[in-house]
């Protein structure tokens, strides 16, 4: 709900600073006073169009801030995590800069964010039934979610949601599948051609690292093996026997012939000795066993070769890296029994959308049938407040309409509209066209009584929903005013003291003179009034410029009954 409203230089108001609490909320005062400024004022934070004019004379800028708090799951929150907006426990804060020369600038919890964002906010946590707003229950867009809402079928179409996405998917995957089957017939005689040389060649995944370093150990073979030849000839020293091993093998005998003699002297050189001759042993046998893996064929290396140039000549064929030459393989081949089993594949996914579309069919059919009977309950529940209201001869309809099945929707097959007719006789047509002015509020109110509760707006606002009424239509129209606030803050715009009477707070709106006597400026003040006031206000509203004591008496018991 609105819990403060700000307005500085905006048209005629210089600065105030209003606090709502909830309840039925009313504004009063003569005619010209500037009650229609406020609501402009509050527009504009709401995100409503901005002009120059709007700002108050001689003043470089004109502020608005309106704040509001907000349950925790309201839509208004999603908006701003949408946006990545931060949120403040405190609630929304929605502020509108409007400068001399018609610029604007809007923020949300001091974030500067774009006017659009600030009029979907606007739209989530107020609805202003008045002249010229088109929003809120006019607009048939929320209409089919507020029937839901009443008949208690908002879980119903939630479902019905999976099943559409169900639907969709199914649907998707058929015509997919039907293009890409398509599309293989086109190419049935290049696919075989390909999956024949593809499968022929047997590419493998890895294959060409590895043939790579074949070649490259092949190629090298030659030097290889010199280089191994000249090691062992290094090692064991040539026909002559002058090798490492028989120099060791020397040195050891000539340690042994003493070592009876001096054990503990000549016992580790020994020990050395025969370790080296074991280390000389293990590195000779390494170069006879690498000699024998080397790999000299030449006729292997051409192979290995033409094996190569074979996977790079396909890859280069196929526009894609010789490692996924074997992924191509199988997606070619995948594609050409697709081909080969296009009718049991196709009647498959063909069965499945039958059955996810008849599932949803069948779930919107149902959902349909309840909006129906839901809906003519709404209508007689409207139909009981419109004759108070001094609308017993307007009648209204919600029309739940058929979609040809390429309209279907998440929210069903269905189209919910309010309509109304203020004439005998005459069709039923849009709320937004039906009426103007207090009629068309009243049409409101009537509705949102019924309506109370539902929806995401947690303030309403109705401007001269008593426009040509009074007596005891304007006592209804404030008695439902007051029973609709029960539910939701309301704020309303009035020119009857009936309906002033039933406010829980009530506020006075009225202009002044101001400033020196040579540069006098006309503003407008917005006053709350304590209980005396309110009784000397209604007595205004009921007697005009000369109150008398029979009018205050009057005001005394219309308090009264409010009370």
């Amino acid at each position: 709900m609105l819990t403060h409203l700000g307005i500085r230089d905006i048209v005629l108001i210089e600065r105030l600073e209003l606090q709502i609490g909830n309840g039925l909320g009313v504004l009063t005062g003569e005619t010209g006073a500037g009650k229609s400024i406020l609501l402009d004022a509050l527009g504009l934070a709401l995100g409503r169009r901005a002009d120059a004019g709007l700002v108050r004379a001689g003043a470089a800028q004109g502020v608005v801030t309106a704040a509001f708090e907000v349950a925790e799951k309201h839509p208004a929150f999603a908006l701003l995590a949408e946006q990545g907006l931060e949120v403040a426990e405190e609630g929304i804060v929605l502020r509108r800069v409007v400068t001399a020369d018609g610029k604007s600038r809007a923020f949300v919890n001091d974030q500067a964010v774009s006017v659009g964002l600030l009029r979907r906010l606007g739209d989530t946590l107020v609805e202003i039934h008045g002249q010229n707003d088109e929003q809120g229950l006019i607009d048939s867009a929320v209409h089919r979610a507020l029937l839901d809402d009443y008949a208690g079928l908002s879980r119903d179409a939630e479902a019905l949601k999976g099943r559409y996405r169900a639907f969709r998917d199914a649907e998707a995957a058929l015509k997919e599948a039907e293009a890409t089957a398509e599309q293989a017939r086109r190419d049935e005689d290049y696919l075989r051609h390909v999956v024949a040389e593809l499968e022929d060649l047997k590419p493998v995944a890895g294959e060409e690292e590895e043939l790579a370093g074949q070649r490259s150990l092949l190629q090298a073979g030659e030097k290889l093996a010199v280089a191994m030849q000249e090691a062992e000839a290094a090692l064991l020293g040539g026909e002559r026997g002058g090798g490492v091993e028989a120099r060791l093998r020397n040195s050891l005998r000539a340690l042994e012939r003493v070592a009876d003699r001096a054990p503990d002297q000549v016992a580790a050189a020994a020990q050395a000795a025969e370790a080296a001759l074991d280390a000389v042993a293990r590195y000779a046998q390494e170069l006879e066993a690498t000699s024998r893996r080397l790999d000299l064929d030449p006729q292997k290396l051409e192979r290995v070769e033409e094996r190569l140039f074979a996977l790079r000549a396909a890859a280069r064929k196929h526009g894609v890296p010789v490692s996924d030459l074997a992924r191509l393989t199988e997606q070619f081949a995948e594609r050409l029994a697709l081909i080969d089993n296009q009718a049991a594949s196709l009647g498959k996914l063909a069965k499945a959308a039958a059955e996810a579309r008849a599932a949803f069919s069948a779930g919107a059919e149902a959902l349909s049938a309840a909006r129906r009977k839901a809906a003519a309950k709404l209508d007689k529940a409207v139909a009981a407040e419109l004759g108070p209201l001094k609308l017993g001869a307007a009648k209204f309809q919600t029309a739940v309409d058929t979609l040809p099945p390429e309209q279907w929707t998440s929210d069903g097959a269905d189209r919910v509209t309010f309509q109304a007719a203020t004439n005998p006789g005459s069709a039923p047509g849009s709320l937004a066209k039906i009426a103007s002015g207090g009629e068309l509020s009243r049409f409101m109110l009537a509705l949102r009584v019924v309506l109370a509760g539902r929806g995401d707006a947690g303030t309403l606002i109705f401007d001269e929903v008593d426009r040509g009424v009074g007596g005891a239509t304007a006592a209804a129209v404030g008695e439902r005013l007051a029973r609709l606030a029960g539910k939701v803050q309301v704020l309303v715009v009035t020119h009857s003291p009936q309906v002033a009477a039933k406010g829980g707070e009530h506020w006075r709106i009225a202009k002044r003179e101001a400033g020196p006597a040579k540069a006098r400026t006309t503003i407008t003040e917005v006053t709350p009034l304590s209980r005396d006031e309110r009784r000397e206000e209604i007595a205004r509203m009921l007697a005009g410029a000369t109150i008398t004591d029979a009018a205050r008496a009057a005001a005394d018991d219309l308090l009264l009954q409010k009370a």
